[in-house]
């Protein structure tokens, strides 16, 4: 008998010190992140209820919901041959403000989405590449990106690095490009572009891309 009463206190004891944890829990600030999408070294991702420290575990999305999480956890995202004038008008506003702040054309910032995303912010690459402007993981740390599903941190990091590239080819746009797509270490090897087809079809592509903005 004395056994059952001490287990029982046992039980109101556990019970009595874990229902304030519960009762705060759930009435603490909802904009506190709960869950944490994070991009491994091969691509694929995974989602977390708490920060991952693990080398090459990229962090790519914070957010205090999972709403609208599990998709960017899926697969790759092949962009379609356009999705009209519509969505390129919703991003204008935004791509024209941070091309003037950062002095890169904003025709060809809209080249660069159209050939890259085709103006869909929650685009996903095989590679890992992610947003409008397809930025890489890496590529988005450096410029200090929390979402990289965020149109105005996905733009504002993908002009900049524009920015930064062209200054470092002294504007030679083929170059730009061609190290915006294939990396800047293989412009460095081939003293040039690339003798890759992917990169030498996006330098193209991109090019024409910026002649019709330019003209519309």
């Amino acid at each position: 008998m004395n056994e059952l009463k001490k287990t029982g206190l046992l039980l109101l004891l556990i019970l009595g010190n874990s229902a304030p944890v519960l009762a705060a829990g759930s009435a603490g600030s909802t904009s506190a992140p709960r869950y944490y999408l994070y991009q491994l070294p091969d691509g694929s991702r995974i989602m977390s209820d708490r920060p991952l420290y693990e080398k090459g575990h990229q962090l790519i999305r914070k957010s205090p919901r999972i709403d609208g999480m599990g998709h960017l956890v899926a697969g790759a995202y092949q962009p379609r041959e356009t999705r009209g004038l519509a969505q390129i008008k919703h991003f204008e506003p935004l791509i024209k403000d941070l091309s003037k702040q950062h002095q890169v054309d904003p025709a060809l910032v809209k080249a660069v989405i159209r050939t890259e995303s085709d103006f869909n912010s929650t685009a996903t690459s095989r590679k890992g590449a992610s947003g409008l402007m397809q930025l890489m993981p890496q590529t988005a740390a450096r410029y200090g990106v929390s979402d990289l599903y965020s149109p105005e941190q996905n733009l504002d990091a993908g002009i900049r690095y524009l920015r930064d590239l062209l200054n470092r080819y002294d504007n030679r746009l083929h170059l730009a490009l061609a190290a915006y797509n294939a990396g800047e270490s293989a412009v460095a090897k081939y003293n040039g572009v690339p003798p890759y087809r992917e990169t030498r079809r996006y330098v193209k592509k991109v090019m024409q891309y910026r002649t019709y903005y330019s003209r519309h």
